[in-house]
């Protein structure tokens, strides 16, 4: 078995994943030492399955929240225990099966050294993504990196990223922002405006239908909304801090 990591955790946000989640987080435990999921409201009878698993396992830890709070709350909840437990750094990932586990150690290693960035996945699509997800994506990283100028931010929206916890704690306890959907492609705006600098490495992404035991709670009008609302602000936020960001990038710092 693996030894536990004292610096590095996986954190996995989990609302209503169905069955899928049990593979999950059963091959994230393979690759790594410890796992914590964080199970936000979820109703369909996998907390308890969740808690049955780590009963077994003590590299693994079950977080439950009595009602569904969001995504970027679920993992902010996450950040504050990994805190107090000592963790420097989380590397998040979702629970629908989506994400890579074999990509863990690599990811992890890069963010052993380069501990003052955030590594951050870029999907490589197969046949299984949605054109219209793909598409749309685009949109996005064109905005963050507009937003960052252009710092390199490789996709904004993939969560399956290192973060620096104390700097994605600061991040979210000055605004109120970034508890739902909007968490990832927030996150790593805010924190490039911070100096915490992103490293990209490929990550393999597969879309599950149905009938294969995958579950999306994507809204398309719903999300798309709220990320253009995200954007807006972000857009604010970067022209007031802009002559900052010009000086930094002159210094290169930036």
């Amino acid at each position: 078995m693996t030894a536990a990591s004292t610096t590095h955790l996986v954190l996995i946000p989990s609302y209503n994943p169905g069955t899928k989640v049990y593979e999950t987080v059963s091959t994230a435990r393979q690759h790594w030492n410890p796992v914590w999921v964080v199970v936000d409201g979820s109703t369909d009878g996998t907390a308890e399955g969740l808690q049955a698993l780590a009963a077994q396992d003590t590299g693994l830890r079950v977080i439950v929240l009595s009602s569904n709070q969001g995504k970027g709350a679920a993992v902010l909840h996450g950040l504050e225990q990994a805190a107090m437990a000592g963790f420097s750094h989380v590397l998040t990932m979702d629970s629908d099966g989506q994400h890579p586990p074999e990509r863990i150690p690599a990811f992890m290693a890069e963010s052993s050294r380069q501990p003052a960035a955030m590594i951050l996945g870029v999907p490589v699509f197969d046949a299984s993504a949605p054109g219209l997800r793909v598409q749309g994506r685009r949109i996005s990283n064109w905005w963050a990196n507009l937003e960052t100028l252009w710092a390199g931010i490789g996709d904004s929206l993939f969560g399956f990223r290192v973060y620096p916890v104390e700097a994605l704690r600061r991040v979210m306890r000055t605004q109120p922002w970034m508890r739902h959907f909007d968490f990832d492609p927030e996150a790593v705006v805010r924190l490039c405006w911070r100096g915490v600098r992103p490293v990209n490495l490929p990550a393999p992404v597969r879309y599950y239908h149905p009938e294969e035991g995958g579950v999306s709670h994507f809204r398309y009008l719903r999300d798309n909304m709220l990320l253009t609302w995200m954007h807006a602000r972000l857009l604010i936020g970067f022209l007031l801090r802009l002559p900052v960001l010009l000086a930094r990038r002159a210094l290169g710092r930036f």
